[in-house]
């Protein structure tokens, strides 16, 4: 009697463990629901995050350089020079011409400035300024129908005839022209001009005296 009742006090408090075990599971959740759970932030909270990635990207978007618009200004082309054609006896003409004029020039200077000495013999000029200036020479050149330059301020230059002006297509005793050095379009009377104070384009005694 004894044997049965104690296997029958078994049998129940098995049962009641299981019935409370499986009770127990349905109460708790799933690890795998509870793995996947992700709390959404709130609206407010969303847009904030946008307004302020926007402005970030505002402001350093408005610090950059390259957003600027700056317009390059268009340079002005320098005109295209090219030299004349012309004969050996155009040249020679020329640039006898050419040269017996800023002789003369240079040979009137010379009478107000005691320091300047002028000398021109079989187409070279030396024209000696003194210790303090230097010693220009100017020649010309048949083989290249050019006159060549050697200036203490601004070193050697070889010049070209050309035509100036909307003339260059004209006949060379009807159009303008000048002995220009093609590298920077400047001219040989522009060089005298600014360098030593010589005009060619002014008529033989007009100088003055020079300033001391």
């Amino acid at each position: 009697m004894v044997r049965s009742g104690l296997a029958k006090l078994a049998r129940v408090v098995a049962s009641h463990g299981i019935q409370t075990t499986r009770a127990s599971r349905a109460t708790l959740p799933s690890l795998s629901a509870a793995s996947t759970f992700v709390p959404a932030l709130p609206r407010a909270s969303a847009l904030s995050a946008r307004f302020i990635s926007k402005s970030s990207a505002t402001h350093h978007q408005g610090i950059t350089p390259d957003n600027q618009d700056v317009t390059p200004k268009e340079e002005t082309p320098k005109p295209i020079r090219t030299p004349a054609e012309i004969t050996d006896s155009e040249y020679h003409a020329l640039a006898d011409e050419f040269m017996d004029r800023l002789l003369h020039h240079l040979e009137d200077l010379a009478e107000r400035r005691s320091e300047m000495d002028v000398e021109y013999s079989a187409g070279v000029m030396t024209v000696d300024f003194g210790q303090d200036t230097g010693t220009y020479v100017i020649n010309k050149q048949p083989p290249n129908k050019q006159i060549w330059l050697s200036s203490p301020m601004s070193g050697p230059k070889r010049y070209d005839y050309v035509v100036l002006g909307e003339g260059q297509h004209e006949k060379q005793d009807t159009a303008a022209g000048d002995w220009v050095y093609l590298r920077d379009g400047t001219t040989l009377s522009e060089l005298f001009k600014k360098e030593i104070g010589v005009d060619i384009s002014m008529s033989i005694g007009q100088y003055g005296e020079q300033p001391h």
